[in-house]
């Protein structure tokens, strides 16, 4: 069975860093678009990041140039560095996969992705 398993969140002040991971089993990254998405209290799912097979990536424009996305596929683990952290980016962080390129259709619906993990939580304090 397939499924997807976060760590890395905690809580750290403003300004520092963390790095999430989400380790994947019984499927190969090769063949998936990866993502990681986030939601505060109250808020709709948001896309932080994706990652596509051939390794090229898009960001929100809320964490562009502070947050990288990176895989490591003989890992089967993907990963989300998170810098120059803010109280607002405090949320639950999901790992999410789909079967197709991240650039059919929206990379940051989360409709589109079938396979999710149940979220590490990130807090910021200010």
């Amino acid at each position: 069975q397939k499924h997807l398993v976060e760590s890395g969140g905690g809580s750290v002040q403003a300004g520092g860093s963390l790095r999430l991971s989400c380790a994947a089993s019984e499927y190969d990254f090769n063949g998936f678009c990866m993502a990681w998405f986030r939601q505060a209290p109250g808020k709709e799912r948001e896309g932080v990041a994706s990652i596509d097979t051939d390794g090229s990536t898009l960001y929100a424009d809320s964490v562009k140039d502070r947050f990288t996305i990176s895989k490591d596929n003989s890992k089967n683990t993907l990963y989300l560095q998170m810098n120059s952290l803010k109280p607002e980016d405090t949320a639950m962080y999901y790992c999410a996969a789909r079967s197709h390129s991240c650039y059919l259709g929206s990379w940051s619906s989360r409709w589109l992705y079938g396979f999710w993990g149940r979220g590490t939580q990130v807090t910021i304090s200010s």
